[in-house]
């Protein structure tokens, strides 16, 4: 299998639930940045993972994609739904704001449920991938699409397949999404939180495929927190805008930046000029829409 990261034009975060989480409105959009993984028959569940970040990576039932298989097991109830070893091969940063943990989980689930033979539906996965972590269903749907709830309530923006140009820079470092969300909600403790709303100037410029009025309409209400958090991503951001970028923002918790550029040849210019200012460990181009978790070619 091979699964995208994640960025998310619009991410509104509404007050602090009951339960710790908070109510979103998000809108997702999968990336050209590939994790690669396979499952095979084993004697024993288990995950072994190599490539960016691996020595981050849970090697036990704390690992995301061990976690899905268990969820599509228990939800299949099949006795020929036998022990897997699932291999991990990232490319996603660990920690990134990219969900890249959430990506891994969806492949295993995709990947387990062609292994298995289980049968189940794009919608059913994502179903319980829902149950898994906020992230997972989208990391199966792909595309663009609305999050809604903790990001696990999705409907796929209507919206035309417009191919939009990106350049990632990775920050040295990485962020929590617990304490991103704690500083944000330090820094709102004296304000009256709205409940959050779908952007209609973002899905506007979405719709008229102009990637000029979807830079201006980028946002992220995690951002301030995540700059609060991680100073130096002010510098990177605003490198970014210099150099020509149409919008720009900390992608998800962060700490990954996301540049939108109005070409390829573009994106790969302002790659090259970030990539020699020192305000990020590295850069690379990408591009999106592309499809969620699917079966490789190789």
């Amino acid at each position: 299998m091979r699964v995208p990261a994640k960025i998310n034009l619009q991410l509104a975060v509404g007050p602090r639930r009951a339960d710790g989480y908070h109510d979103l409105v998000t809108v997702f959009h999968a990336l050209s940045l590939f994790d690669e993984i396979s499952v095979a028959p084993a004697a024993a569940d288990r995950v072994t993972v190599t490539g960016e970040g691996a020595t981050s990576v849970p090697a036990d039932g704390d690992n995301l994609a061990l976690r899905a298989v268990a969820a599509l097991r228990a939800a299949v109830e099949d006795a020929e739904a036998g022990p897997v070893h699932v291999t991990i091969a990232k490319r996603i940063p660990v920690a990134a704001g990219l969900a890249g943990g959430s990506a891994d989980a969806a492949a295993a689930l995709v990947a387990c449920n062609e292994l298995w033979g289980t049968g189940l539906s794009q919608q059913e996965l994502c179903a319980v991938g829902a149950e898994i972590g906020s992230d997972v269903a989208f990391a199966v749907l792909g595309g663009t699409a609305v999050g809604r709830g903790r990001g696990e309530r999705l409907s796929p923006a209507l919206v035309p397949a417009n191919q939009y140009h990106w350049v990632l820079a990775f920050a040295d470092g990485h962020l929590s999404t617990p304490e991103v969300y704690a500083a944000l909600d330090r820094l709102r403790a004296d304000q009256a939180v709205a409940s959050p709303d779908l952007d209609a100037e973002l899905m506007g410029a979405l719709r008229a495929g102009d990637p000029g009025r979807v830079g201006r309409a980028l946002s992220n209400d995690l951002q301030p927190a995540a700059l609060a958090l991680f100073p130096a991503l002010r510098k990177t951001l605003t490198a970014g805008r210099e150099f020509g970028a149409l919008g720009a923002l900390v992608s998800g918790s962060g700490p990954t930046c996301a540049f939108l550029a109005r070409s390829a040849q573009r994106a790969l210019d302002l790659a090259v000029s970030l990539s020699g200012t020192g305000v990020c460990r590295s850069v690379l181009t990408a591009s999106g829409p592309v499809p969620g978790a699917t079966i490789s070619s190789r």
